[in-house]
């Protein structure tokens, strides 16, 4: 599958879509970005005058790319064609912050596969800013089931 065809896939969409584009991915590793937009409602309760994105976002910006389209890849490669009878789902995570992700921010995430079994993934995962900077890190598992 294509970046393109892959990002199609991912069943989150607007306003819960945190992955816009894929720039690498291989049957070991994705590497995607995400630009946060100031005009994001949870920006206005987190936090009034300081606003920051929330852990929960970035897990869930972490595991959209490292391990639903991560998996959405990999499914196609085993699978082929019925891939298409099978979703993605986020089911653990361990993860240690270590920065802030502000508004208007762009980040890239790295997904490393960990294993790929029995249709379930379990992916290593950074997340850094433009300019480097490690945000969160940690291990986020996932699994394909049937629609």
């Amino acid at each position: 599958m294509t970046p393109e065809e892959i990002l199609a896939a991912v069943p989150q969409q607007e306003p819960f879509r945190f992955i816009d584009e894929i720039h690498e991915i291989d049957e070991e590793h994705i590497v995607a970005g995400y630009t946060f937009r100031e005009d994001l409602d949870f920006y206005r309760g987190h936090f009034p005058g300081r606003p920051i994105t929330p852990g929960v976002i970035l897990v869930e910006t972490m595991a959209q790319a490292g391990v639903v389209a991560l998996g959405i890849h990999l499914l196609a490669l085993e699978l082929g064609d019925d891939a298409s009878k099978y979703i993605t789902l986020f089911t653990d995570a361990s993860v240690d912050f270590s920065g802030v992700v502000p508004p208007g921010a762009h980040v890239v995430t790295t997904g490393r596969k960990v294993f790929f079994r029995r249709l379930k993934l379990r992916s290593s995962i950074e997340m850094r800013l433009d300019d480097g900077t490690l945000v969160c890190s940690g291990e986020l598992s996932g699994m394909g089931v049937p629609r």
